[in-house]
């Protein structure tokens, strides 16, 4: 049961939008020692891989690590698996290439309360001085696995498909009074815009 919002939500004159991101999405786990061999192959191929904690973006993809010598890797959707195959040849004897386009599912959140309606279900602190833009992180919203990639205009949310649903259900509900409207689906290319790299 919840309680009743002492603190009405301070209202965003243009409001909080959001809308499914669609995008290939690739997880490469280092094996043993291999994680420095990993971001060196992975720079040759363009994709320069984040520090813990942090993304990376450039036009068409995202690169972000929340978990030691793990990294996921966000690119523009191609035939299904075909991304994840092409890792996984590049990666032989380095790491593990697995492919959770369709086992994640995308949302992007923009407007100037995104941190305050998610703050109603999320266990982390998603104040700007303790999880600024170019952070990311894995955490529980609303009960359900959550990975959040703070952008300058906004946050990426990558939760499992089989609850995007209810993930989805507590937004509308939990940001409606910070004037929640949709979005058409968002591009990865979209996200390239943001001054955060």
């Amino acid at each position: 049961m919840s309680v009743p919002d002492l603190h009405p939500a301070s209202r965003d004159p243009a409001g909080l939008r959001w809308g499914r991101c669609p995008a290939d999405i690739v997880e490469i786990a280092a094996l043993r020692n291999r994680a420095s061999d990993v971001a060196a192959l992975a720079a040759r191929r363009g994709w320069p891989l984040p520090a813990l904690g942090r993304y990376l973006l450039a036009p068409g993809q995202l690169a972000l690590s929340v978990r030691p010598g793990r990294w996921l890797l966000l690119s523009s959707p191609a035939a299904p698996g075909a991304t994840a195959i092409q890792w996984g040849q590049h990666c032989a004897g380095l790491a593990a290439a697995v492919d959770l386009s369709s086992g994640l599912s995308a949302l992007w959140l923009e407007g100037a309360s995104w941190r305050e309606a998610l703050a109603r279900g999320c266990r982390l602190d998603l104040h700007p001085s303790v999880f600024p833009a170019g952070g990311a992180a894995a955490t529980v919203i609303a009960q359900v696995a959550a990975n959040l990639v703070a952008l300058s205009s906004g946050v990426l949310l990558l939760t499992p498909s089989t609850t995007a649903r209810h993930f989805s259900e507590w937004l509308t509900h939990t940001a409606a009074p910070f004037g929640l409207t949709a979005l058409s689906a968002t591009s990865l290319t979209h996200l390239s815009g943001d001054p955060v790299s």
